[in-house]
Parts: C-alpha cells; sequence; structure tokens
C-alpha cells in the first residue's frame, strides 16, 4: 500500500516522522525549492535512493488540486485541502503542534478529510472553539506521535549533548531550553535572545531553538555572542529532524522558556519546569483552565531579571505535579504507544481500499 506524507515545510514532518520510520512512506511537496530543502535535510536517513541524490527519501512535488490519482494513504501535516479521489485513497489530517495559536482562516478545511488523528483533549478543544464539526468515526484518538521516544527512552542523553556541542566540562550545569515562535504569535525571539545570552548563560547552558521561519536569523545571533566573548549558548535547528528533533532538545534541558509555541504543551511530557514569555498576542483559542498553560507556569515580562525567574523555577520542586496533571488533561495515552495505534490505524484502512 502507498503511503504518502504531505507537509509545507519540513519541521511540520517531524510530526510524522516517527511514524514514517515504522511504515516507510514518500513525500510530497507543492514547491521545488521544499523538495530540495526535504532532500539536504533528510539525507541519510535512508539507505534508498529515488534516483536524485543518494540515501534520501522519495520526495515529489505535486499540486494538491491534481492528486486525484494517487491510490493509498496521504497523511497531512497541513491544513492545506487534499484533493485526493476517496474512492481509491484515504486523507488524515496529523497537524503541526496543538498549541493555543488559532488555525486559521483554513480551519474548515479540516472538515475535508476523511480521518484525524486527535492527540487530545486540547486537540478536540480546538476543534470546538475553531467551531469545526466532525463524523465521531473520523475522529481517531492516536496521543502525541512524538512522546513516544521521550517516554521509551529511545535516544541517550549524552549521546545529545555530545551532537549539540555542550563539553563535559559543563554538563554539571542545568541547560535552560529557549523556543520562542515566530512573528505568527508574536514570537519573543528577536525581543529576548541577547538578553537571555547575556543573563542565562552566566550560570547555565542555554539551547535557543528558534521556529523554522527565523532560523535565518541564527547565523547573525551566532556571530554576535562570539563577538561579545559569549559562551555556553547553543544552537538547535528545527530542519534537521533526523539529528535535532525537538524531543532531544527536551530530554537535554531541565527547564523551557517559549512564548505561544505548542512546544509549552509539549513540554509537559517531561514534568520539568515552565516559563512563558509574556507577548502581546491575543488571538488565542480559550481554552479550559485545566488546559491552559498559563494557569500554571510561571511568567517573564522583562520586569525582573530572567536568572532569577529560572532559578526560581529550577529550585521549586513542587511543579512536577500540576505539570504532570495538565498533561495528562491535553494529551490522551501517553503510555509510549501512540505510534503503534497510529500504524495499526493506518494499515486498518489500507486494509479496506485493497479490498
Amino acid at each position: 500500500m502507498n503511503i504518502y506524507y504531505f507537509a509545507n515545510q519540513i519541521y511540520q514532518l517531524s510530526y510524522a516522522w516517527p511514524l514514517y520510520n515504522e511504515i516507510g512512506g514518500s513525500f510530497i511537496v507543492r514547491k521545488y525549492k521544499t523538495l530540495l530543502k526535504f532532500k539536504r535535510y533528510l539525507r541519510g536517513s535512508t539507505t534508498s535512493s529515488d534516483g536524485l541524490l543518494p540515501d534520501t527519501p522519495t520526495v515529489r512535488r505535486r499540486k494538491l488540486r491534481y492528486i486525484s490519482d494517487l491510490s493509498g494513504i496521504i497523511l497531512s501535516q497541513s491544513n492545506a485541502r487534499i484533493h485526493n479521489d476517496p474512492e481509491i485513497s484515504r486523507s488524515v489530517f496529523i497537524g503541526h503542534g496543538t498549541g493555543d495559536k488559532k488555525y486559521g482562516e483554513k480551519a474548515h478545511t479540516l472538515e475535508s478529510f476523511q480521518y484525524l488523528f486527535v492527540s487530545g483533549p486540547k486537540h478536540m478543544a480546538k476543534f470546538a472553539d475553531s467551531g469545526l464539526h466532525f463524523p465521531e468515526e473520523s475522529l481517531i484518538k492516536i496521543g502525541n506521535l512524538r512522546f513516544d521516544d521521550y517516554i521509551n527512552g529511545g535516544t541517550s542523553r549524552e549521546v545529545l549533548m555530545d551532537r549539540i556541542g555542550i563539553p563535559k566540562r559543563d554538563r554539571g550545569r542545568k541547560t535552560v531550553l529557549y523556543a520562542p515562535t515566530w512573528q505568527d504569535g508574536n514570537g519573543t525571539l528577536g525581543r529576548y535572545a541577547k538578553l537571555f545570552c547575556k543573563e542565562i548563560t552566566a550560570e547555565h547552558n542555554l539551547i535557543i531553538r528558534p521556529h523554522h521561519f527565523d532560523s535565518h536569523k541564527v547565523p547573525a545571533l551566532k556571530l554576535w555572542a562570539k563577538i561579545n566573548g559569549i559562551k555556553r549558548v547553543y544552537f538547535s535547528n528545527s530542519n534537521r529532524i533526523t539529528k535535532s528533533d525537538t524531543m532531544h532538545d527536551f530530554l537535554i534541558s531541565d527547564i523551557l522558556i517559549s512564548d505561544t509555541s505548542s512546544v509549552l504543551y509539549e513540554y509537559l511530557i517531561t514534568g520539568k519546569p515552565i516559563i512563558v514569555a509574556n507577548t502581546d498576542f491575543s488571538d488565542l483559542h480559550s481554552m479550559p483552565h485545566r488546559m491552559n498553560i498559563m494557569t500554571i507556569a510561571d511568567s517573564f515580562n522583562g520586569s525582573e531579571r530572567i536568572l532569577d525567574v529560572v532559578n526560581r523555577n529550577l529550585s521549586d520542586g513542587s511543579g512536577s505535579c500540576k505539570y504532570a496533571e495538565m498533561l495528562n488533561n491535553c494529551f490522551y495515552f501517553n503510555d509510549g504507544g501512540s505510534v503503534q495505534r497510529a500504524k495499526d490505524f493506518v494499515n486498518s484502512i489500507a486494509s479496506e481500499l485493497k479490498q
């Protein structure tokens, strides 16, 4: 059975990557530029080749309005409309995060999918707040596919520290992960990155993981840090989904700072402290308190030193229970078996198509 994955950008693909590693498949993109980026960053992730570059998965450029000839399962990380033929294929929406930012103008496109993988009650609350309605049988409870590797201990923390470049002499320090969103959410990278570099690295390691659309700003930040003699700051590339996955940064870090990014909720899987860098962005979903990170996380608005906020949260050992409670309020299962559930479902609908 043919399996296809569609994403507008490579970072979105990280939400389906654990499933791809289990069942394989090929990738669909809409632009040649994106095709080349997929080839670049996924090189070495497979031993096969489609004739363009060795050791890279098959990637094809297709316009979504002209894919009715594709037979099989089409899994999408974007809410773009999939114009498939339901007689020979099935479309499945996975998406790329369940934060508080709204789906936007194309929210109702989700109603065109035959199935939707649902990561948890928060995912359902987002649908409801967007005014979306689905047949009950189209909503497939999967959990968060990305959590499995973290839960099951699939990667060594020491290996990941080697990979990002943290020397052994600094591994006794705490590591702070700063993962802001971009301008679509009033991301705080431009406002706080240099401040955090100056203050946090005085005592701790700092990993900066910008949003994909801000990754081009990293070279200038690296140069600035070097000129100013700032050490113990490291950068994680969201495009490198095989080597720099978000869950890898979660494992290395001891605390998270973010703004309106969905990582605020994904970080709950760690049980570690979370700080929300306040922004004036207000176009967010209305969430019940039990699914609103602002009700339990500390916040930073620039009125006190970020190092003081970090240290206060690192020394407070009472937060893990409230983070664990919100994790289970927001996500289904959290048992390390989400990929298997997704795999079983894909196999079941593939079997239907074969008949």
